[in-house]
């Protein structure tokens, strides 16, 4: 059997997230899609969107844009299903059976198996026609629940709830021991001295190299990737997932921060989803919870979109920063590449300097971003490659409806 991965026309509603990554390797439960999916032990190939086809090559190089050889069964996975041990289970446990059918989710294909009968996708079919040619195929449907991400917060809805089962899912697997009660570590993590754990809830898991200072709280489930520092007096707590090589402190409550990201200072973080390269100045905090106590709705392309989901605090996409003391109003979604200062009370575009408090929102050049992403990744020790920079200069242009949504008119 091999296996298509597959991104479909409603990744793009979940910008601003997926500008610069594919779906299936966001973080959620501490897990990503691309992790889950290579367990299943079968060869992988990707259909993404064109602007991310070097990125994946370059960072995947074992997985294939190409279609599998023309024999045997094709398991097709949606890049939106959400990354739990659960549904990898289902996942496995329905395709094993070798039946060819099609599993649906809110009117989308999230997987199908496409027996060595049925006619192969073309080559070039784009990420908007390959999830309509699997439909074409008229195969039967399947009783399998594999839900998947519609919008940018459902990253927070579905985290919380899988983040424990994916927690022991890495204690069953990995090498750990137990350094506290509750908290687990693996080689080279260290655990600073009068540090409060609170396990009832959910394991601690340390990975490689992880460091938590001293004086920190630290209240399960949550999720410490390889190499990250928590610097002293931290709060990390109730369902927190840090990826590696990421730098933090203040308090952080029910959010998903990916790689090379800084939350250095003092601040709240709740129920918030940040990309990569992400810095936050000291003091900026954010809102999770409406003054009314009621449901918080979402902005999207200026649709209003009610979450059902009462704590919904704030979307980070990849490279965004704040300056020091900037609040975050609840339910604002922070484009790419986007620097924002003062209060931010509506959602801002990707490629933007937001200053509304000082009457100022200006286009922020890509050649800003590119020069501003040699820095960092030269601090961090990671090469910029030209696929960095292509990226870059893409998710520009593929940003630039939002620049002209905005409230204000933007200047250069």
């Amino acid at each position: 059997m091999n296996v298509i991965l597959f991104e479909d026309s409603l990744v793009p509603q979940l910008y601003p997230v997926t500008i610069g990554r594919p779906a299936f390797s966001l973080a959620c439960g501490s897990y990503r899609l691309l992790d889950l999916i290579d367990r299943l032990g079968h060869p992988v190939s990707v259909v993404v969107r064109p602007h991310l086809q070097d990125l994946v090559k370059a960072d995947s190089p074992d997985v294939l844009s190409a279609t599998p050889p023309k024999n045997g069964s094709i398991l097709l996975v949606n890049a939106r299903i959400v990354p739990s041990v659960t549904s990898l289970k289902r996942l496995r446990a329905w395709s094993s059976q070798g039946r060819p059918g099609v599993i649906l989710s809110d009117g989308s294909v999230a997987a199908a198996l496409v027996g060595p009968k049925h006619p192969l996708p073309a080559a070039d079919l784009s990420v908007e026609q390959f999830a309509a040619w699997v439909l074409g195929l008229k195969l039967p449907e399947a009783d399998v629940e594999l839900p998947l991400f519609q919008y940018p917060h459902d990253l927070i809805r579905h985290h919380f709830g899988a983040l424990s089962e994916n927690l022991e899912d890495r204690l069953s697997r990995g090498d750990y021991q137990e350094i506290a009660e509750g908290v687990f570590a693996a080689s080279g993590a260290s655990l600073g001295q009068h540090v409060v754990a609170h396990s009832g809830q959910g394991p601690i898991v340390l990975e490689k190299d992880a460091s938590i200072g001293p004086y920190c709280y630290l209240s399960g489930p949550v999720h410490i990737g390889a190499g990250a520092r928590v610097i002293e007096h931290a709060a990390i707590k109730d369902g927190v997932a840090l990826g590696h090589t990421v730098k933090i402190g203040g308090e952080i409550e029910r959010s998903i921060i990916e790689p090379y990201t800084n939350k250095q200072h003092h601040g709240f973080l709740g129920h918030s989803y940040l990309g990569s390269w992400v810095n936050l100045g000291a003091g900026t905090s954010n809102s999770d919870l409406k003054n009314t106590y009621g449901q918080v709705s979402m902005e999207y392309d200026g649709r209003k979109v009610a979450t059902g989901m009462q704590f919904v605090g704030c979307i980070f996409g990849d490279y965004a920063k704040t300056a020091v003391n900037t609040s975050i109003f609840t339910g604002k979604t922070i484009g790419a590449c986007t620097m924002v200062y003062g209060f931010v009370t509506t959602n801002v575009p990707s490629f933007v300097n937001y200053a509304r408090l000082f009457g100022q929102v200006t286009e922020a050049p890509v050649k800003v971003m590119i020069d501003t992403q040699a820095r960092m990744f030269q601090r961090r020790n990671v090469t910029q490659r030209p696929c960095d920079i292509q990226l870059l200069e893409d998710m520009y242009q593929l940003t630039r409806h939002e620049r002209q949504l905005a409230v204000e008119p933007l200047s250069l």
